[in-house]
């Protein structure tokens, strides 16, 4: 059930979803920007595999420097919107569930995933960091990045925490719509423990708004 709405929601999002990126805050922005520049570091020359694509925003942002690019999303209203933006190399749009698409083996420089882990469920990560590798070439990583919590408050507080620890938030519309997602929130040391067992860890940038991580499987 919790799948189902969080892949609602994010369908009804799609139109406002880049809203995130422009807020009027200059730590957020900063934050973004400086992403996006090792990013563009990252993928310069490689063949990409990004995951959860959304509305394009780091899609578009990857096509700068990158060789090419597979883009994948379930929701085929974010596909709409990553479609209408201009990229600087041909990039491959798929409407699929990655956790049921087979992407190849030994295929992909990078395997990108913005803004997914905080959905997904804890007790599933194995299977998630199974994903993430398994289309990659050997000298291949994996680059993620997330939201870090907001300023403390009553709207932050989780409406619901199940048994495996995953807490659940209430987002709105701007239409007022209201959903209930599972969303959570790492410190450095929540993600240091659950990727030291599985990858090397290249990078991890733990900031205010945002962290980023790249991953090299072991």
């Amino acid at each position: 059930m919790q799948n189902r709405e969080l892949q609602e929601y994010y369908r009804a999002r799609a139109p406002e979803y880049e809203q995130i990126y422009y807020r009027d805050n200059p730590q957020r922005r900063a934050e973004i920007d400086e992403q996006a520049g090792l990013l563009r570091d990252l993928v310069k020359g490689k063949d990409v595999l990004e995951l959860a694509c959304g509305t394009g925003y780091w899609t578009k942002i990857m096509s700068e420097t990158a060789s090419s690019i597979m883009a994948v999303d379930s929701a085929p209203e974010m596909l709409v919107e990553a479609r209408k933006k201009t990229y600087r190399v041909p990039v491959e749009f798929a409407e699929a569930d990655m956790f049921t698409e087979s992407f190849g083996s030994d295929k992909y420089d990078i395997v990108a995933l913005g803004f997914w882990f905080s959905h997904q469920p804890k007790q599933e990560y194995d299977r998630l960091f199974e994903v993430l590798a398994a289309p990659l070439k050997k000298t291949g990583q994996i680059w993620m990045i997330d939201n870090n919590p907001p300023a403390e408050g009553p709207e932050m507080r989780p409406v619901g925490i199940d048994h495996f620890g995953n807490k659940y938030k209430k987002r709105f519309l701007d239409n007022g719509e209201e959903y209930v997602i599972l969303k959570n929130y790492f410190s450095r040391d929540d993600l240091v423990g659950y990727f030291e067992e599985t990858f090397e860890i290249v990078s991890l940038v733990h900031k205010t708004c945002y962290w980023s991580a790249i991953l090299k499987p072991l």
